[in-house]
């Protein structure tokens, strides 16, 4: 009897892909409900303990005379927005700079956007006199915009421009030169140090409605150029001669990633301050769920960022009472050992 091709056979691969596109977005969905859970308890956990209700009275039937009410949406409901903003900037900024670069390593503190956003903020307090975190986040701002500009300036250099070896050392180089300048400032300016360490170490805790509003622009429009970037992403993630046999502009691809790069980052850093190993870990973990597809992989690390960094600062709020540990420090500590299981169990994808 001769063998006959089964009809089905098509089905069968599309129905596979089907409960691949299942899955992942069953896979949003949980992380959207995780990242609801965990600012709840932003909002109700802390030194003082705010139960749901009265949570909801603070916004239903506010009363300017109860202190719960007033501390709930002048306190707490800002610092968790700040969180939320802060984590999905930094997990988009990091995932696009991965693909960027096609180094699953890169993140802004590898490449020196941290570096510049401290350089200025120092520069601010020694030679303007900065005092308030509204003032830092503009200059931060600026700082992390000419790091990025100063990076890729100094990689697009030659014939081949800004390959990702390129990328890679040209970061560390401008990190070295931004930490050893901002060292040199803080060693002869003593007052500069004490207000700039409180910023260094990376905190939600203080900010306000304003520094929130003061971002919300940037991270807005950052997050809508990362996310709408997959496709392009995935087409500089196939190397450049491949992308420019698909007729990608590689130097234009790469100046929309690294725009959305500057504003995503640039915005976080200045207003929370250097919080490491989110851009970092957050994309190496999100792959383990979405797979290699920047059109998958950047929606799961803009919901499981804010998760990392909001409940990192509700558990420093917890493990330190009445004080806190700040957010920046905790981040390292949960995200550094999931980084280096990532690595040990070879998961860390090669881009």
């Amino acid at each position: 009897m001769s063998a006959v091709t089964s009809p089905a056979a098509p089905g069968v691969g599309g129905d596979r892909r089907g409960a691949g596109t299942g899955r992942r977005a069953g896979g949003l969905v949980a992380s959207a409900l995780l990242l609801l859970a965990v600012c709840v308890l932003s909002v109700t956990v802390g030194a003082k303990p705010i139960p749901v209700p009265t949570v909801v009275d603070a916004f239903a039937a506010f009363d300017p005379t109860n202190n719960d009410h007033l501390f709930v949406r002048l306190e707490r409901v800002p610092r968790t927005i700040l969180g939320l903003l802060a984590g999905l900037a930094l997990g988009l900024a990091g995932t696009v700079m991965q693909a960027v670069a096609r180094n699953p390593l890169a993140d802004p503190g590898v490449l020196g956007i941290n570096a510049g956003a401290s350089l200025l903020v120092v520069v601010g307090i020694t030679a303007f006199g900065l005092t308030t975190l509204t003032g830092y986040v503009w200059f931060g701002f600026i700082g992390a915009a000419v790091a990025a500009v100063v990076v890729y300036g100094v990689s697009s250099l030659g014939r081949e421009g800004a390959t990702p070896i390129k990328l890679a050392l040209a970061g560390a180089a401008a990190n070295a030169a931004f930490v050893s300048f901002t060292t040199a400032v803080l060693l002869t300016n003593s007052d500069a140090f004490e207000q700039f360490r409180l910023w260094q170490v990376g905190s939600l805790a203080g900010r306000d409605w304003e520094v929130v509003t003061s971002v919300l622009p940037f991270i807005a429009v950052g997050a809508v150029v990362a996310l709408f970037s997959g496709g392009l992403l995935n087409t500089l993630a196939l190397g450049d001669d491949m992308a420019r046999a698909l007729g990608q502009n590689i130097t234009r691809a790469r100046v929309i990633a690294g725009a959305a790069v500057v504003l995503l980052c640039g915005a976080a850093t200045a207003a929370a301050g250097p919080i490491g190993f989110v851009g970092l870990a957050i994309p190496q973990l999100a792959r383990l769920v979405a797979g290699p597809d920047n059109r998958w992989l950047l929606p799961y690390a803009a919901l499981l960022a804010p998760v990392l960094v909001v409940g990192a600062d509700v558990l420093g709020r917890i493990i330190a009472r009445p004080g806190e540990v700040q957010v920046g420090i905790l981040t390292a500590v949960v995200g550094a050992p999931v980084f280096i299981a990532l690595v040990r169990g070879r998961r860390v994808s090669s881009l």
